[in-house]
């Protein structure tokens, strides 16, 4: 725990379950302020307590714009200032090449990809005020190459990284810096159909959230556009 990180303030979507409530666990540990998104609140401060001066709790429904503002505000009244952002709310609908499903598509873009726009754009203000704000995208190797069916999850997952490089491009000047982390096989509820890994093969969701603190705290001169993580043996393009 460093002084600096007492200071910080993350704000981190999906944070009650998976991904989201390791990243949040280590970022709790290491000293940083957290603001934490999640459907349901309660989950929250059954795993963290009630709020505190470290910790603040918003609804947050990637369906609904208006619980992504409410939280920016409310997190920036409570702390005054926002150092990183990290968009690990996802979606991982399986819509195959010729399935019919358009709301089954449009759900997956709005989770996946708009809502991840959508607080970027909310917080971009206060990373930029920092010199030296963070976004940390949590894509998937399924945004880098396709091995599977999953036509939904994968566009959008190729999106995330679209957006990733374009916020690294259009904020870099200010001190921002993004990063997309793209891991194979998680071991969440979302990885639980696969038999092509059992869980003990998979990533384990505490390894991931020490590569999100890594990518927060490297410095403006070190920084990583892309993370690729694997549990298992593919080439990389």
């Amino acid at each position: 725990m460093t002084s600096e990180n007492l200071s910080r303030v993350v704000l981190i979507s999906g944070a009650g379950r998976g991904i989201g409530l390791a990243i949040a666990n280590e970022l709790a540990e290491h000293g940083y302020r957290l603001s934490l998104g999640a459907r349901n609140v309660g989950t929250l401060e059954a795993e963290f307590g009630p709020e505190s001066e470290r910790f603040h709790y918003a609804r947050f429904d990637a369906y609904d714009p208006a619980t992504s503002e409410a939280w920016v505000a409310a997190a920036v009244a409570k702390f005054g200032r926002i150092d990183a952002l990290v968009n690990n709310a996802g979606l991982g609908e399986r819509v195959s090449l010729m399935d019919d499903n358009d709301e089954a598509l449009d759900r997956l873009w709005a989770v996946n990809v708009k809502a991840p726009l959508r607080m970027t754009r909310l917080c971009m203000p206060h990373l930029e005020a920092t010199g030296a704000g963070r976004i940390i995208n949590v894509a998937s190797m399924s945004g880098k190459r396709v091995r599977n069916a999953f036509v939904g999850y994968n566009m959008t997952k190729f999106a995330v990284m679209g957006l990733t490089h374009t916020t690294r491009h259009v904020a870099w000047e200010e001190g921002v810096r993004a990063t997309a982390i793209c891991p194979s096989f998680v071991r969440t509820e979302m990885s639980s159909y696969t038999n092509k890994v059992t869980p003990d093969q998979m990533i384990q969701p505490e390894t991931l959230a020490s590569l999100v603190r890594t990518a927060i705290e490297l410095p403006n001169n070190a920084a990583m556009a892309e993370m690729l993580v694997n549990c298992r043996l593919e080439d990389m393009l």
